[in-house]
């Protein structure tokens, strides 16, 4: 998956929180603040290998501040973190090799080609040379675009490109992928595959991290967290928080809860 660096360290091993289940993400108290504004405050929860795990909020919520440190690129105020065994703390670099991430914006080089894309990233994630060009054929034969491979990515269409952007996402096996918004303007069919692509990628194995704000797609989540002015007010599979909440689906939870916030920037 990745080069052998024989100096790398060896993960930290937590204590785990929540019940002793111990996740390959786990927070514990995990606090970051901007001067005299706590942005997230006092978060601890734990996704388990291969869990579609839905991490919601409005905006002004902490949910980005969150996933910021979880990557790896904002270290904490307070309270620890673990992602692939890392602390986020002590241990970003190592954390960003073992994740995957795609941004609600597309992320990927426009005025190269599908294919001279694939390979850049493939390089920076350390796939072994050898296995580049293969693992492109088959990752193109499967979304239908070997006859776009030299195309230009700002020649496809916007569904195409968040599909490439995932699968570039999820090309060296992470263990975690973080989605931040990534259905954001495709069209509900579009939707529905990239939904297909997330489901296979964790029956591999690989644990998905993602933001939405569609909640017809929190129900496709196992379990689903809501934030609000930074807290984490609720955390359970959908049908939990339906029953919890009295509610028929969880866009009449989510309005429950975000009634609640008193903030609105994060």
């Amino acid at each position: 998956m990745l080069e052998i660096n024989t100096n790398i360290e060896k993960p930290y091993t937590p204590t785990p929180p929540l019940g002793g289940r111990g996740g390959v993400i786990e927070t514990i108290d995990l606090t970051k603040c901007f001067g005299n504004f706590t942005a997230v405050d006092h978060i601890s929860f734990s996704v388990e290998k291969g869990e579609i795990f839905g991490f919601l909020g409005a905006n002004g919520a902490g949910k980005t501040t969150a996933m910021r440190m979880l990557c790896g690129l904002s270290k904490p105020t307070a309270g620890q973190g673990f992602v692939a065994g890392y602390d986020i703390a002590r241990q970003p670099e190592q954390v960003k090799k073992n994740i995957g991430y795609m941004s609600q914006k597309f992320s990927l080089y426009e005025d190269l080609t599908v294919k001279e894309n694939m390979r850049l990233f493939a390089g920076i994630y350390g796939v072994k040379e050898n296995l580049i060009l293969p693992k492109i054929d088959e990752t193109l034969s499967k979304l239908g675009l070997t006859a776009e491979a030299n195309t230009l990515v700002k020649k496809l269409p916007l569904g195409w490109k968040q599909k490439l952007s995932f699968s570039v996402a999820i090309f060296h096996e992470p263990q975690i992928v973080f989605l931040d918004e990534p259905t954001g303007g495709v069209d509900p069919i579009t939707r529905r595959q990239f939904w297909k692509m997330i489901y296979e990628a964790a029956e591999r194995g690989i644990t998905v991290f993602v933001t939405t704000h569609y909640m017809d797609e929190a129900e496709y989540c196992r379990r689903v967290s809501i934030m609000v002015d930074g807290r984490i007010d609720a955390l359970d599979t959908p049908a939990n928080l339906r029953a919890q909440f009295h509610a028929e689906n969880m866009d009449e939870v989510f309005t429950k809860l975000a009634r609640k916030a008193t903030r609105i920037e994060s």
